[in-house]
């Protein structure tokens, strides 16, 4: 079962190109401003994504264990369960957003914005990006950005009740993320243009969708 979600997660990641391409369109822009293609354009790219990643596991792991801590002060099985269901609904609830049928999840950003607010002033002192030092910080900081496909990774990271397995499933998800982000720095505008065509964002949504019932159908059997 862990298994499966390290790679649901994973693909939930890769198909939501799309939602990332609006949410760190901006930050990949900065960072190959002004940069020549070449090594140094690939080592700012690296380290940028390096951080962002770094701070998913972060992430995954302080909520994997406060769920642990949670967990042993409740009825484990029947608290994780619970938990499981509400991070496959949001998944569900992310595939509609995806495939442009609902925006839903989008309130859930707000939470995360008191947050963002006071990390934003110590991102913008980085920009422009020069060196692969200030690429690793402000990708350390993006990582926080409110944001609905974290959000739903991240409860999964909760769901899994161990500090390890969230890390690992956050992992999971911001190397889901890299292909797009990765690309994005060097062919930004061809993928953006791909990747926001209707049938393409129509088709990942319900994908990431179908994969979060395929999700709640394998709880119910278990």
């Amino acid at each position: 079962m862990l298994e499966t979600s390290f790679w649901i997660i994973f693909l939930a990641g890769l198909l939501g190109g799309g939602h990332c391409m609006g949410m760190c369109g901006g930050i990949v822009t900065a960072l190959t401003l002004n940069l020549q293609a070449g090594q140094r354009r690939w080592l700012i790219m690296l380290s940028y994504n390096c951080g962002r990643i770094g701070s998913y596991v972060l992430i995954g792991m302080l909520l994997g264990g406060l769920a642990e801590a949670g967990l042993t002060l409740l009825s484990a099985r029947p608290a994780q369960m619970a938990l499981l269901v509400v991070a496959n609904l949001m998944l569900i609830a992310m595939g509609l957003y995806l495939a442009g049928l609902s925006a839903a999840i989008t309130t859930l950003e707000k939470l995360g914005r008191p947050v963002w607010v006071r990390l934003q002033p110590l991102l913008a002192r980085l920009l422009p990006i020069r060196h692969a030092r200030a690429a690793l910080l402000a990708g350390m900081l993006w990582g926080w950005l409110p944001c609905g496909l974290v959000y739903s990774a991240s409860l999964s990271a909760l769901a899994s009740g161990h500090a390890t397995q969230g890390g690992l499933l956050m992992l999971a998800f911001g190397l889901g993320t890299l292909p797009n982000l990765l690309l994005m720095g060097v062919f930004a505008d061809t993928l953006r243009s791909w990747i926001q065509k209707k049938p393409v964002r129509l088709l990942a949504g319900l994908l990431v969708a179908g994969m979060g019932l395929m999700r709640l159908l394998l709880l119910a059997t278990a």
